[in-house]
């Protein structure tokens, strides 16, 4: 298996979510965070699945939709760079 790694600000995203669906379920929150931290694995594995999305990010960007969330990450970093965990509600991810 390849290995990716999180940004600061990933891993907080990741805090973040875990917090706040857990307030109300702590079960659906491992849930959320184990799939999004699946298809981290995945991505790894396989970088080009995800979507560039030009007209919201930078061309070395590419976004990988989990359920309400995104995955932006960088595809050509070895290990694979996960830059945050975005709720699609959220608009245009603060990647700086």
């Amino acid at each position: 298996m390849r290995p990716y790694v999180l940004t600061p600000s990933a891993k907080a995203d990741l805090e973040e979510i875990f917090e706040y669906i857990g307030d109300d379920n702590v079960d659906a929150a491992a849930k959320v965070v184990a799939g999004l931290e699946k298809r981290c694995r995945m991505l790894a594995e396989r970088p080009l699945l995800g979507h560039m999305q030009p007209n919201l990010l930078p061309e070395e960007f590419r976004i990988l939709p989990v359920g309400s969330y995104l995955i932006v990450y960088r595809p050509d970093t070895k290990p694979l760079q996960i830059l945050r965990f975005w709720h699609a509600a959220r608009g245009t991810p603060d990647l700086f």
